[in-house]
């Protein structure tokens, strides 16, 4: 075995979506670190659909890069098509989501690593991580070579023990042309548990064999909705190849493709009905557990048998190609039956399938396996991020992968972790289910799970989350100053709209003819509208939904000291009286870090905290008595 002559502060394997943020964060903060994967030309591949956000996704990335990730701006330089979803619906509902160039996406994440500073990048598989005494120390290859690590971050993706599915044809591989890892066996040896999950992706088609004509058109939006909050640093130039993108003329650039919509026909269902015995899914070759929200095109047919058609969304997957994904369309149908079912589609009648749909099944660890940091209960200094998780998502991997970049980095210069709080980041709320209640299935973020999503918007990123990216050393001075600037200049229009009375003469400030659902920004008067936009958007939002933020805030208030108050470490749940079985074993078992996060764990009511408080009391009190008893044996003569 030959040992790699540099030691690394913070090691991540894998470098899909969770690795990158992972990596780059690690290095940015100040950790030297080294990014390993099984292939160089696939970093940052975007295996299944190459877009980046939509609805509660589109929260995670502008939280990445309030922090100071990196997929916003990768995103708003490779996107050939934006959008701002529910644009004319309430604004905790709105989220941006782009259409993006895959392989410039891909190679311009590659070349940022390359290039960030104490960063190294290599190619190696690995076959071990190694621990002494329940702590990481490091990692070897199946080439014969260890590096040293004070941290380790695994963020392998669908690629544990990755098994894809073509009908009755099953290869090994984390995806279609990709080898997959052995390293499962590593981490059963350590002491953790793998389970099985399945996710899919669909064919891809040759764009000059689709009739457009018969499909309908779906533009990008005008001015294209951006990321990241520093859009305008993004320059193209000759060095920086794939950025297609720029910020010129105080405008975002961006020449936008089309994507096109159609359906699925009544014989696209009857093929596929007629060929169910030839489905992995419903063969039983499949034992992974599929994700619920995004479902194989034969599952919604068997599923939602009362739909006569099923929307299906024809996507560009790059500038410079002229392959079409297939949105919708998830399928590990045999290749002849993905043949006759394509073709039944209008608009695809004589469709060239250039890529076979497939499903892969891949190991992952329950979630619950960690604290909130993303370090494993059971390895010290080892954290996971990503798929492994069991999620689903390039976004919610990126956001994991983030936090446990960050924490990794924190935990090698002494100091405490990174933990977001469900009232204050949609990445507070996709750890905390994760750690808290665990996951059957691939778990993917909605706007529901959010308690406070009219906090929780995607326009106010910034002021939630910079100053704790700044904190952390992530987030640039530049970034705090611009969001302490728009923190003043919104206080100050809020001073002056509540100051200044309405030309009917009644009485009434313009703050309060805001409040009515009739009356918005652009019927204040003239002097108004020279408000940079960002700024008259929220002060708008918050004064129409002043209530309901309110009550968000007092209910946060209102649990914060149970939210925050820790379980002490000596708590020993088999001598609480009264604590039923289950309650007892999902505590046991998931070890939660305070009173709040032990109440959100399912299975777990009101009385069963209510017993764990009375216990610590009383655990409290019979300490302190005996405290006392020992301080006045030894004040007697």
């Amino acid at each position: 075995m030959f040992t790699y002559p540099k030691p690394y502060d913070v090691i991540v394997i894998g470098a899909g979506h969770a690795g990158i943020e992972a990596a780059l964060a690690a290095a940015r903060i100040g950790c030297e670190t080294l990014l390993l994967t099984m292939n160089l030309d696939t970093i940052g591949q975007m295996s299944c659909n190459p877009a980046i956000g939509g609805l509660a996704k589109g929260h995670l990335v502008r939280e990445i890069d309030a922090l100071g990730g990196e997929m916003g701006i990768n995103t708003d330089a490779t996107g050939i098509q934006f959008r701002m979803l529910n644009a004319s619906k309430g604004p905790s509902t709105r989220a941006p989501r782009a259409q993006c160039d895959k392989k410039a996406y891909q190679f311009r994440m590659k070349a940022t690593i390359e290039r960030q500073e104490r960063l190294d990048l290599k190619q190696g598989s690995i076959a071990e991580i190694l621990v002494e005494n329940d702590r990481v120390i490091g990692v070897s290859t199946n080439l014969g070579v260890s590096y040293r690590g004070r941290t380790v971050i695994v963020t392998t993706g669908t690629f544990l023990q990755g098994l894809l599915h073509v009908g009755m044809n099953s290869v090994a591989g984390g995806r279609m042309g990709d080898q997959a890892s052995g390293l499962s066996a590593s981490l059963k040896n350590l002491g953790l548990d793998l389970q099985r999950l399945k996710t899919g992706t669909p064919p891809r088609l040759l764009k000059k064999s689709i009739d457009f004509s018969q499909c309908t058109i779906q533009p990008g939006d005008e001015p294209p909705p951006a990321f990241s909050f520093m859009v305008d640093h993004l320059k193209a130039n000759p060095d920086d190849i794939f950025t297609l993108n720029e910020w010129k003329g105080g405008m975002f650039h961006v020449e936008q493709l089309p994507c096109y919509i159609t359906y699925t026909s009544t014989e696209t269902h009857e093929v596929i009905k007629q060929n169910l015995d030839k489905s992995p899914l419903y063969c039983g070759v499949i034992q992974g557990i599929g994700p619920r929200y995004c479902p194989s095109l034969e599952d919604k047919v068997v599923r939602f048998a009362d739909k006569e058609r099923h929307q299906i969304f024809l996507e560009p997957e790059g500038r410079h190609t002229d392959e079409y994904y297939v949105n919708g369309c998830s399928t590990s149908l045999p290749f002849e039956v993905q043949y006759a079912f394509i073709r039944s589609i209008p608009g695809l009648q004589n469709a060239e399938i250039m890529r076979a749909g497939y499903a892969v099944e891949y190991d992952f660890a329950p979630p619950t396996q960690l604290l909130p940091s993303l370090e494993t209960k059971r390895v010290g200094g080892l954290f996971f991020a990503g798929q492994i998780n069991g999620t689903s998502g390039y976004e919610e991997a990126a956001a994991q992968g983030l936090i446990a970049g960050i924490n990794a980095s924190l935990q090698v210069q002494s100091k405490p972790p990174l933990i977001l709080g469900r009232h204050e980041a949609y990445i507070g709320v996709l750890i905390d289910d994760l750690v808290t209640k665990g996951t059957q299935e691939p778990y993917r973020m909605f706007t529901s799970r959010a308690e406070y999503r009219l906090l929780l918007r995607q326009d106010n990123a910034d002021l939630r989350l910079t100053e704790r990216g700044h904190e952390v050393g992530l987030a640039s001075t530049e970034r705090l100053e611009r969001v302490r600037a728009k923190q003043a200049s919104m206080a100050e229009v809020r001073t002056i709209l509540t100051s200044t009375q309405h030309e009917s003469g009644i009485g009434q400030n313009l703050a309060q003819y805001l409040k009515r659902p009739d009356y918005g920004w652009k019927d204040l008067p003239p002097q108004f509208q020279s408000v940079n936009p960002d700024v008259a958007v929220q002060v708008e939002t918050e004064i129409k939904y002043a209530g309901y933020i309110d009550r968000e805030l007092a209910h946060i208030e209102k649990s914060r000291q149970s939210e925050h108050q820790p379980i002490p470490a000596w708590m020993n749940y088999d001598e609480v009286k009264g604590l039923k079985f289950e309650a007892r074993t999902k505590l046991k078992r998931i070890q939660p870090q305070t009173f709040g996060q032990a109440a959100r764990i399912s299975g777990i009511n009101p009385s069963d905290i209510a017993m764990l408080r009375v216990y610590a009391k009383q655990h409290d009190r019979a300490e302190k008595d005996k405290r006392e008893a020992a301080a006045r044996k030894d004040q007697t003569p």
